[in-house]
């Protein structure tokens, strides 16, 4: 007797043994994941900045990096332009840039991925930004958006390559502050935050090719702030936050389709305040939380917890993640 057939998941993933390729579902045929290779300068591949954040009992202007393909415990990489927390970061492959401190201020600062160093001046952005706003990017252009001080649903962008002030690019559908992000080479994910509500469980997204505003993707879980959030080119991942309590959870969202998030696993702990950046395999993460040194990963084809990947070398919570390997770079 026959089995009846399975039924394969929208955006489900798989290793192809045969083409030695991973590869997505889309609802009709296996489509292979396409990447480009991060030009870090480096013979590890794809490189992840902690940018910044607050020690306790004061702010850090520290920038540490990873090595995201192997294991291990962070690197100094430089300073930012002040001690501060509470940014916003994203970048191309040889550029990050960087947005948001926890006082109202317009400064964006950057670094080059290829060479520790310490962070430059970039520009402004349009408004003064006291908070993390959700930073995404397609390789060309880097999009800031949500804001506080007060709370407001901006949205800008600057052109990664060049220095120079931030152009108005549209609005959110909700107001939004500290909230998750992720990205395609085509679309940026911007999910939940503060807002007036306190918080709110609301994920638009963007199209970075066209100024406009975000539109409706989906709704999160539950309403909460301060996630750490990336995405690979097929899989964006949200964890931990709070809802007024700090969470474990872990979801997942497929970027090309429309839907809710869905559980992906846990966290080794309930937190909040953590940030991370994504290669095309591994989604990387600092847990948050005051002093917490912990940094946990995923793989990101398959469902399950975290585990360990080393400690930064200044235990903070609020230091901004971004990579040159993520999922708007290919």
């Amino acid at each position: 007797m026959s089995l009846p057939p399975v039924e394969i998941p929208l955006g489900a993933m798989r290793f192809n043994s045969d083409s030695q390729k991973l590869e997505y579902f889309n609802g009709q045929i296996w489509m292979q994941v396409h990447t480009k290779t991060a030009s870090a300068g480096n013979s590890g591949g794809t490189r992840g900045l902690f940018y910044r954040g607050y020690a306790a009992p004061t702010n850090s202007n520290v920038i540490d990096y990873i090595t995201m393909s192997t294991a291990g415990n962070a690197v100094d990489f430089g300073d930012g332009l002040t001690d501060a927390r509470q940014a916003g970061a994203t970048g191309s492959n040889t550029r990050a840039v960087v947005v948001g401190r926890d006082s109202a201020n317009n400064t964006i600062e950057y670094v080059t991925f290829a060479s520790a160093g310490n962070a430059a001046d970039f520009g402004d952005s349009t408004a003064a930004r006291a908070g993390a706003p959700s930073a995404v990017s397609n390789g060309t252009r880097g999009l800031f958006a949500g804001n506080d001080g007060p709370i407001s649903n901006i949205i800008d962008y600057v052109t990664i390559a060049q220095t120079g002030n931030a152009t108005d690019f549209g609005d959110l559908s909700v107001t939004h502050s500290d909230g998750g992000r992720c990205q395609s080479s085509t679309r940026g994910i911007v999910a939940g935050g503060r807002s007036s509500d306190p918080y709110t469980n609301v994920i638009d997204y963007i199209t970075m090719a066209s100024t406009g505003n975000a539109a409706d993707f989906g709704d999160l879980s539950s309403a909460r702030n301060e996630i750490a959030s990336d995405s690979n080119t097929v899989r964006g991942i949200f964890a931990g936050g709070s809802t007024g309590s700090n969470v474990n959870t872990m979801e997942f969202i497929t970027i090309s389709t429309l839907g809710n998030a869905q559980d992906f696993g846990d966290q080794s702990a309930a937190t909040s305040s953590g940030r991370g950046s994504c290669s095309s395999i591994r989604f990387v993460f600092a847990l948050g939380n005051s002093n917490n040194e912990t940094i946990e990963f995923v793989e990101l084809a398959t469902r399950g917890n975290s585990i360990n990947f080393g400690d930064l070398t200044v235990g903070r919570t609020q230091a901004a993640g971004v990579s040159n390997g993520h999922g708007g770079l290919g």
